[in-house]
């Protein structure tokens, strides 16, 4: 049977205002429902990544850091900008909180698994240990690293957490921050 687009068109308005109100029990293939969403952990976008924006202690703009999950993993992207040149150690740290100079209210490393330190430590390592950053001569920086079962929930959790830029390069083994020194930026992680 042929039908006009007008008598299509008034079909589908026709059958779409018979429907009930409640939820098919087996959704459309190729459409996703609530339920879908949730099974497979989809969410909107805005709740997909968490955004840090690092300063140093003098309140000058340093950077972001922006943590995107995967499955059983976190992609952490930094990017740093007006830091010394040479190898810094990275971390995200345990409390959201970066009160300068010092940032010591960032706390310890992130470590819900009570690990060691380092990339290098046979019984570590930490949740928020990362590889060394290189900063340029022109003080700018990125690195990306993925973070093994961290996850969003984990990272902006009650007290939230933090990433933070030491002075020196991190020995990747030395319990418990790789011999990386004083702590030069620090942002606060929240919902991107």
């Amino acid at each position: 049977m042929k039908l006009s687009g007008w008598t299509a068109m008034a079909l589908v308005i026709g059958l779409a205002a018979c429907g009930s109100s409640e939820q098919a029990s087996e959704p459309t293939e190729g459409v996703a429902t609530p339920t879908d969403a949730a099974a497979t952990g989809a969410a909107d976008a805005s709740s997909m990544t968490a955004v840090a924006n690092l300063q140093t202690a003098e309140g000058k703009p340093a950077g972001t850091a922006t943590a995107t999950p995967g499955e059983g993993t976190m992609l952490l992207s930094l990017r740093v900008e007006g830091l010394p040149p040479g190898e810094h150690g990275v971390h995200v740290h345990m409390v959201g909180k970066c009160e300068a100079p010092k940032f010591q209210s960032a706390g310890s490393h992130w470590n819900p698994g009570n690990k060691q330190h380092g990339l290098e430590n046979p019984q570590g390592q930490h949740a928020g240990d990362m590889p060394n950053l290189t900063v340029g001569e022109d003080g700018r920086g990125t690195l990306s690293y993925t973070l093994k079962g961290a996850t969003i929930d984990g990272l902006l959790d009650g007290d939230g957490s933090a990433m933070v830029v030491h002075a020196k390069a991190d020995d990747q083994k030395t319990d418990p921050s790789g011999d990386s020194g004083d702590r030069i930026a620090c942002g606060v992680f929240s919902a991107g």
